[in-house]
């Protein structure tokens, strides 16, 4: 499997009245159709742990497949339900994503982590100054400790190059077996090392964290691919 070099973060709320028709339109026609499209390679759904909220996180080769002809087809030419669905749900947000690092447990698979049970997003705002030392912290320091805990299986680090509401600059995607992994002795030790507090010392240094249950099978462009050809039969 290829490693996502993009993602696309899309979290979205609708009305508890017609949620359920927001979770078939989600499952059978909105992924579905971006799946179809060239340099998609797969999506999960995640709920927010608490409070209300969902989330998709389209895997692709790079950000450009949100560039491509069909793709722009696809926002320009929504279906009637989807143009409703788009026009009604609250708590949009809507990051994208370029890969700049991806580690993870030895002797586990990159599915693996993409299926985790738990996903943990953490953004941060980082002054372009400040990057360089940011990013060889948080791969060289701060992840190598937190994959001490078994159930952190995975960490992979994304450089926002679009985005709203916020004006984040990066984000990690922590993939987790389990939330107890995050009351670990591994990530306390994560939370305090010298390079840490260095970086914790300045202004800019203030993290935003969500927690999101995994919903649902993970899809993929493949399946996608085997649909169209039988409905093509």
């Amino acid at each position: 499997m290829m490693r996502p070099g993009g993602i696309l973060f899309s979290e979205m709320t609708p009305e508890p009245s017609w949620e359920a028709e927001f979770h078939d339109w989600y499952d059978t026609e909105h992924i579905p159709v971006r799946m179809a499209a060239p340099g998609f390679l797969g999506a999960q759904r995640y709920n927010r742990q608490e409070g209300p909220g969902f989330l998709a996180v389209y895997d692709m080769e790079a950000p450009t497949a949100l560039q491509t002809e069909e793709y722009k087809r696809i926002k320009g030419e929504p279906s009637e339900r989807t143009a409703r669905m788009l026009r009604d749900v609250s708590g949009f947000t809507r990051y994208t994503g370029k890969l700049l690092s991806w580690q993870q447990q030895e002797g586990i698979s990159d599915t693996e982590v993409l299926e985790s049970p738990v996903l943990y997003p953490v953004f941060f705002t980082v002054p372009p100054d400040r990057q360089a030392d940011f990013n060889a912290w948080y791969t060289e320091d701060h992840v190598p400790k937190l994959l001490q805990e078994p159930q952190w299986l995975g960490c992979r680090r994304y450089e926002i190059v679009d985005g709203a509401p916020h004006d984040y600059s990066h984000i990690a995607l922590h993939h987790l077996a389990s939330a107890q992994a995050l009351e670990s002795p591994a990530r306390a030790a994560a939370r305090n090392t010298p390079w840490r507090d260095r970086l914790a010392s300045e202004s800019w240094f203030r993290g935003t964290y969500m927690i999101f249950l995994r919903r649902g099978a993970r899809f993929s462009a493949q399946q996608a691919g085997q649909k169209l050809e039988s409905d093509d039969e």
